[in-house]
């Protein structure tokens, strides 16, 4: 907790880091518990599933975030689909690289709701998605 009050001047205030998980990009957003806001920061490229680790260790390492959420997807019904279970090992890789708390946050179509809202051509599609769920994540939890 100390190192929380440090970072940011408030004790029940941390930040966090939002991921939407993809085989090919992976979006990222940071938000603040404090205001139950996010925002879009970048996508980090993937190949054949395997992160850009050392990417994500340069943004870990930047925004020394007090927790993690990371979006994982399933069918409209609240079945799993294909990518349920690789977002899930990927929480696991997180936790287990970077020793942060890690909270999957259950997201259906929200590449689509973005997609939906800006020009499918822009390159923050994936980002803006990571914003998307770590802002629905923060107001969920901060509520409570």
């Amino acid at each position: 907790m100390a190192k929380q009050q440090q970072q940011t001047g408030n004790p029940g205030a941390i930040t966090l880091l939002g991921f939407d998980y993809g085989c090919k990009r992976i979006g990222v957003a940071v938000g603040q518990s404090l205001t139950a806001t996010a925002t879009a920061l970048t996508s980090v490229g993937a190949r054949d599933g395997k992160p850009d680790w050392p990417l994500i260790s340069d943004l870990i390492a930047q925004w020394k975030p007090g927790a993690l959420v990371v979006g994982i997807p399933y069918h409209m019904d609240g079945s799993e689909q294909p990518m349920t279970q690789a977002a899930r090992r990927f929480c696991r890789q997180l936790e287990g690289r970077y020793g942060l708390p890690v909270h999957p946050a259950e997201e259906r179509l929200s590449s689509y709701a973005v997609e939906s809202g800006v020009d499918a051509n822009r390159d923050d599609v994936d980002a803006l998605a990571a914003q998307l769920i770590l802002q629905d994540w923060l107001q969920q939890h901060t509520q409570q």
